[in-house]
């Protein structure tokens, strides 16, 4: 799951090295979203996540 956020992390350093400042913000709020919401439900499936069978 954090492979969009992190992919969108990259597309937001990239386009700001390149100076597109729009796009860059665009980015980088879009990776800040998908980022949070991929933590939260990261957190969520380690309590729900099933128990190893014994």
């Amino acid at each position: 799951m954090l492979r969009w956020t992190v992919t969108f992390i990259i597309l937001a350093i990239i386009a700001g090295i390149l100076g597109f400042g729009g796009i860059a913000a665009g980015a980088a709020g879009i990776a800040k979203i998908l980022f949070f919401i991929f933590l939260v439900l990261f957190v969520i499936s380690l309590f729900t996540g099933k128990s190893p069978i014994k």
